[in-house]
Order: structure tokens, then sequence, then C-alpha cells
């Protein structure tokens, strides 16, 4: 898996390490179980780093419990404040089953794929620069 990276400022969450790297905002996801709280303070550290602009997000993801309806419904609502497009990088099967979580009954609000190679997915993302 990432590590973070030394030669550049990086920025750290509750539930994410942050960075950037060729306009694009990197981010490992850490482990603690998802809330409404957590999140808040996640969307506004972002909104900080991005100078409230939505940007293209590439995300290490990792195991974390599965997060409750309200938390879900407030996530997904955020989404398309603080991103333009999300990379999801994870061993296989994790980000589909997080997709199918958030978004079993309607589509994301914005272009969200995964990937289990991070080159392709800062490839793709390109496109949302």
């Amino acid at each position: 898996m990432i590590t973070k990276p030394t030669d550049r400022q990086t920025y750290e969450g509750e539930i994410a390490t942050y960075w950037f790297e060729d306009g694009i905002l990197v981010s490992i996801s850490k482990s603690p179980q998802r809330t409404v709280e957590n999140i808040k303070s996640n969307v506004k550290l972002v909104k900080e780093i991005t100078n409230n602009k939505p940007v293209p997000l590439l995300i290490y993801l990792s195991n974390s419990p599965v997060p409750d309806k309200e938390t879900r419904k407030y996530s997904t609502e955020q989404l398309p404040v603080i991103y333009s497009a999300m990379a999801m990088v994870s061993k296989p099967g994790l980000a589909k089953f997080i997709m199918n979580i958030l978004f079993a009954l309607k589509k994301p609000p914005i272009p969200i794929k995964s990937f289990t190679d991070d080159k392709e997915a800062k490839k793709w993302l390109m496109a949302y620069l």
C-alpha cells in the first residue's frame, strides 16, 4: 500500500491523511467508524486544503466499519461540495462494497470509479483537472 510523502506538505484528519500530487488531492483513508461529526470536520479540513474548490480525489481505501444511514446520507451530500471526481484504490472488492453501500439506490453525485492500480486511477482523474 501507499505511505505518505515526506517531500511535500501533508494534512492529518481523523479519518484520512491528505496531500497534493499533480493537482490531484491524494488521501490515505484511516479506519475509525465514520460519523456525521467526523465527516463534518473532514469536509472542513478538505475545504481548507483546497480553498473551497472541488478537486479530483485519489483515495487509498482502508477497511473501516460501515457507517450508519445518516452518516452515509451526509457524506453523499458533501461529495460534490469538496470533490469533482473520486478514484478509489483498494484491494479487489473493497471499493465495490463501499460503492454498493453508499450508492445502492441512486447514482453517485460525482464521477466515481474504483481501481486496483493507482497509475490507472491517476490517469482517469487527469480528465477532471
